[in-house]
């Protein structure tokens, strides 16, 4: 295996700040979510993911990928949310084996309440503190590290 290169002091701290603002972050957006329109930000990002998809609809195994969740753990989210009334599930049109999300007309209309209330909270928190150079920055290197676990394949 090899000697382990352990983290400098710099490297420590990027990885620290990373890790900590990251979760801090997630659990404010949810925060926001939650208290103004009673949803999960899980429940928000996969109604995005729909919505942004052709005719609503994604495959279930895709929408794992994306939203970075296993397949069980993303079938039970859809679940309670087809119990809410947010998206349902249906065959895949294309391949009668599969399953395909689909968003219902009460998803998207709570996508579209909770849009502005999800976007002032990631500008509050996090674009606005940042310079437009920092931005790019920050785009170009989670660019580049997702890049990378796909080429990992994962």
């Amino acid at each position: 295996m090899g000697e382990v290169r352990w983290l400098s002091e710099p490297e420590m701290s990027a990885w620290r700040a990373y890790i900590v603002a990251t979760l801090r972050l997630r659990q404010r957006l949810h925060r926001e979510l939650a208290a103004a329109h009673r949803v999960s930000l899980t429940d928000y990002e996969v109604l995005v993911c729909l919505e942004m998809a052709p005719d609503g609809r994604m495959r279930m195994s895709e929408l794992a990928t994306v939203i970075a969740s296993t397949k069980s753990r993303l079938s039970h989210q859809i679940a309670r949310m087809e119990a809410a009334g947010l998206a349902r599930r249906a065959p895949d049109p294309d391949d009668k084996r599969g399953v395909v999300a689909e968003l219902t007309p009460g998803g998207a209309a709570l996508l579209e309440a909770a849009a502005p209330t999800h976007v002032e909270g990631v500008r509050a928190h996090l674009i606005d503190l940042l310079t437009p150079e920092e931005q790019a920055v920050l785009a170009t290197v989670f660019s580049r590290v997702a890049e990378h676990l796909d080429d990992l394949g994962g």
